[in-house]
């Protein structure tokens, strides 16, 4: 599959006919914008004639699945794996672990005495506070879904 741009940069739909594609590559009519997913970009006007594309994501606990479809096909599928899988050895944890012994050897150390200040809390201070690791999970999806968005031309969204 080959994602196809307009001149704008505004997505249109994708192209399985690589001989067509590498003619225009070769006259010089559109240019490589990205290698993975293979994407180019027309360097002339032509029509912004699209398909209804509907991306659907399935979100799991340890993976992530996308499709977009149009009525009749599959135009892109993916399923990605979050920083906070297992294989990935919980990296946010580790991160967040590493800041929290640092805070505390820091304030270990020998300086003046500072009393404790218990009011500073962010669960005290926002009421739609989330974990990190929930914070990662989330902007994953939409990171993602704004990255689809880019090479095709969705019209809807649908999360599982």
């Amino acid at each position: 599959m080959v994602y196809v741009l307009d001149i704008d940069g505004q997505p249109l739909m994708p192209t399985t006919r690589h001989g067509k594609v590498r003619r225009l590559l070769n006259s010089h009519l559109a240019k490589v914008v990205k290698r993975c997913p293979f994407t180019i970009q027309l360097l002339y006007q032509s029509t912004k004639e699209t398909q209804p594309v509907s991306l659907g994501v399935d979100a799991g606990s340890k993976h992530i699945g996308m499709a977009a479809t149009t009525e009749k096909k599959v135009v892109y599928q993916e399923e990605l794996f979050p920083r906070n899988d297992v294989v990935k050895l919980l990296d946010v944890v580790k991160l967040l672990s590493a800041r929290r012994t640092l805070r505390r050897t820091r304030r270990n150390r020998k300086t003046r005495y500072r009393k404790p200040r218990f009011n500073n809390r962010v669960h005290s201070k926002h009421k739609g506070w989330l974990a990190p690791s929930v914070e990662v999970k989330i902007q994953e999806h939409i990171t993602t879904i704004k990255r689809i968005c880019q090479i095709l031309p969705i019209s809807e969204i649908q999360v599982e």
